[in-house]
């Protein structure tokens, strides 16, 4: 008899399966700041056993299901950021598109987007989310990739206040359009934390991917022996950092752009909309459009004359184009319906796309930056921090 007959039935890694969607339901994120067992606390609001969520992830994170999984920051609190459009020449596109991915730590979301039609700012098809490290240029470093990729132009849009953060794509299939908090959306400030070298050392070690084996009870343990730290004193300190609201969520990041293994899609469209509402009223607008729960991410950014002065965003996925043209037409009518006009909107529609974490270290930045060739000199006038003093008495001891 075949010894195959006796082997264990492999574990289901298929978002699917109705038990990985209660768990994802959770782990993508509905666990808000540090908590000292995510998995357990996954478990718990999932209403299944720690060993089962744990089982789980590890099969969905090795077949690739799951992208990721790690404690995000709030990194608008720890070194500016912004979206970046780029002009660049169709023949150059796919070139720019990958050395951004491959070439730059600090540029995160990297997506090809298109229009619908002709419109104000369809000439820019390549966007990116960038963070520099407090204390370093983020014109120059947008200068740099320029000149690196051949773009004939950029516009840089920093984030002046948020008003959604969380992915949820599992929670939010099948969602009705207009479905929406009874709560105004709440505002986030973008204003900069800076942090001791203790601090850097504890947060550097907090959120690096999990590697499958690190899927285990008690995770902190093993990352706290990273950092040379004893366990007590790293989770007082990762505390401190979350009431400081510099942690994020402890998250699963899905594979939602491409098919799994067995051809199955977490989303298929992923789409920026643009609104210009009137100066003035743009936190008043974001409240609103923050109330909707399918929106993964609304900010207020300034798109200038590129982008018809547009200074309202936010970003929807879903596998069928026409509800997410639905659920956007839901959000114009409720702003319609709370007394905000809207002058002029727009749909910027995601193809190729990369997604990776932002680099925000001080230290690490000064390393790319000496090794590309590109001068971290402070400019006048411009007083420097003490993440970048960090960064050069760190480099100058290598």
């Amino acid at each position: 008899m075949s010894a195959n007959l006796f082997a264990a039935p492999a574990i289901p890694a298929e978002i699917s399966d109705p038990i990985n969607a209660r768990i994802l339901a959770v782990s993508e994120d509905r666990i808000a700041g540090f908590v000292e067992e995510p998995f357990a606390t996954i478990a718990a609001a999932a209403e299944l056993e720690e060993g089962v969520v744990i089982e789980r992830l590890q099969a969905m994170l090795s077949t690739g299901v799951v992208r990721r999984i790690r404690q995000t920051l709030m990194a608008t609190n720890l070194a500016p950021g912004a979206l970046v459009a780029w002009r660049v020449a169709p023949d150059k596109l796919d070139a720019a598109f990958n050395y951004m991915v491959r070439d730059d730590p600090f540029s995160g979301h990297v997506v090809i987007r298109s229009t619908d039609a002709d419109t104000p700012g369809s000439v820019y098809r390549l966007w990116t989310t960038l963070k520099v490290p407090q204390g370093f240029s983020m014109q120059r470093h947008c200068e740099f990739l320029a000149a690196a990729v051949g773009a004939e132009t950029f516009r840089i849009m920093p984030a002046k206040r948020l008003f959604a953060l969380g992915v949820g794509h599992v929670r939010r299939r099948g969602m009705e359009p207009g479905s929406r908090s009874e709560e105004a959306g709440r505002v986030f400030d973008t204003n900069i934390v800076e942090l001791s070298p203790l601090e850097w050392r504890v947060l550097t070690s907090l959120k690096r991917e999990f590697t499958v084996d690190e899927i285990t009870p008690n995770p902190w343990r093993g990352r706290a022996d990273d950092a040379g730290l004893p366990l007590k004193e790293f989770i007082r300190t990762a505390r401190s950092l979350s009431e400081r609201e510099v942690i994020g969520r402890f998250s699963t990041f899905l594979e939602h752009v491409k098919p799994s293994s067995a051809g199955e899609r977490v989303t298929r469209y992923n789409a920026l909309f643009h609104w210009r509402v009137p100066p003035g009223r743009e936190i008043e607008a974001g409240k609103e459009i923050g109330r909707h729960h399918i929106l993964t991410h609304a900010y207020w950014r300034e798109g200038g004359p590129e982008f018809a002065n547009v200074n309202v965003m936010a970003v929807a996925h879903g596998t069928d184009k026409q509800l997410v043209l639905e659920h956007k037409a839901a959000i114009d009518k409720h702003l319609d319906e709370a007394g905000i006009p809207i002058s002029y909107t727009n749909v910027f529609w995601g193809g190729r796309s990369e997604i990776k974490p932002s680099e925000i270290s001080p230290v690490d930045y000064q390393a790319w930056a000496k090794r590309v060739g590109l001068s971290t000199e402070v400019e006048a006038g411009h007083r420097q921090t003490g993440q970048q003093e960090m960064a050069e008495r760190e480099m100058g001891q290598q």
